[in-house]
């Protein structure tokens, strides 16, 4: 389909999900929609003072620059670019700095210490999240860094969040610290787990299921974790197919665009697809009656109202007009600057997985917000 035939297209809600209460069947419906304006490829041989241009696991965009965060456990880093665009669709996206993430000594840090995942720019200073690694019992952290990638603070976990010997509790390997958003009233941030405690739910699977995610706000003053909130995930989209077993469903990015309201990117993963075997969604998430379970120890049969959830926009309505028809590993979403006709500008980003599992994308999708 050509750019112009895509930029006609306007897409509307076209589900909504029964989500208050465990029990409630109170709906939402958003007045917000999302135009597909243009896809662009950066290369998956693109590097830059001698680092390779992948695994862009997060996006920001803030006072003219952009910023990416690459899930390199080995060299964790972030890059600043050029990403420019109109209407009409995307012009260049050019890598113009890189900045290694440090300790408070100024060292680079040691190799597999940490996994990267979400990044956000906060008054000169970087807020990014690690997923650590369960298995081996290294903990996920939220860490504050200052432009020049150097450490300047930690913040304090609750102890449901760190590596547990009980099977029973804790996080799930590679299900941890997956979102960040600055909070609307830029008091704080919001992290959101990609899966289940394993004391609140199960991982999503083929079938319903009840999987709920915790989303936590973080106090920038103080450190601390304060008020949590409940998102359910949906179902697994799709079977693993030629001989694969792997799926998965969970939060991969937040952003908090009004008080109490959220837009939530939600991805399926099967493997066996040629098409990449991903499923991705957009939620429009109001947290405004949602329960505070910061003092639920477990989720499993508690009473509580979750958060509303309305489907903003599916991926797979713009499969057809994508690279290969691939929609990628997305990671990544922020808000850019507004178009020229005052609408704001909306970006996402896949995480290639520096193609280690097969030919992957560096993909970034540019759309229109329109209210």
């Amino acid at each position: 389909m050509s750019k112009l035939a895509r930029n006609l297209l306007v897409f509307t809600v076209l589900l909504v999900i029964s989500c208050g209460t465990k029990n409630d069947t109170t709906k939402i419906e958003t007045s917000l929609k999302l135009r597909f304006v243009d896809e662009y490829i950066l290369s998956d041989e693109t590097t830059f003072e001698n680092t390779r241009v992948g695994g862009l696991s997060g996006i920001d965009y803030a006072n003219g620059t952009w910023y990416a965060i690459s899930d390199d456990n080995d060299s964790p880093r972030f890059y600043k670019a050029i990403v420019s665009y109109d209407l009409k669709g995307f012009n260049t996206i050019q890598v113009t700095a890189v900045t290694h993430f440090k300790d408070e000594n100024g060292n680079n840090l040691s190799k597999g210490m940490v996994d990267p995942e979400s990044i956000r720019y906060d008054n000169s200073a970087f807020i990014w999240t690690s997923e650590g690694n369960i298995k081996d019992g290294l903990k996920p952290f939220v860490q504050v860094a200052d432009s020049n990638g150097i450490f300047v603070k930690e913040f304090i976990l609750a102890e449901r969040y760190l590596p547990n010997t009980d099977e029973n509790f804790g996080p799930h390997h590679n299900g941890v610290f997956e979102g960040i958003t600055l909070s609307y009233d830029k008091k704080g941030y919001w992290v959101a787990m990609e899966l289940p405690l394993k004391e609140d739910g199960v991982e999503p699977t083929l079938e319903d299921t009840d999987s709920p995610v915790r989303i936590a706000f973080i106090n920038r003053e103080t450190g601390h974790f304060e008020k949590e909130i409940v998102y359910e995930l949906d179902k697994v989209s799709r079977p693993a197919i030629n001989g694969s077993a792997f799926e998965l469903n969970g939060i991969v990015e937040i952003l908090e665009y009004n008080k109490n309201k959220f837009f939530v990117l939600e991805r399926s993963y099967s493997m066996g697809y040629a098409d990449g075997g991903n499923t991705v969604k957009i939620y429009d998430v109001d947290a405004s009656k949602a329960t505070d379970v910061s003092s639920i120890n477990s989720l499993k049969g508690a009473s509580y109202t979750q958060v509303t959830k309305s489907l903003l926009f599916n991926f797979e309505d713009i499969r057809k007009d994508l690279t290969n028809g691939i929609v990628d590993n997305i990671e990544g979403i922020t808000f850019g600057p507004n178009f020229e006709n005052g609408n704001q500008s909306l970006v996402v980003v896949a995480d290639n997985n520096f193609s280690l599992y097969g030919p992957q994308l560096n993909q970034f999708i540019l759309f229109e917000v329109e209210k």
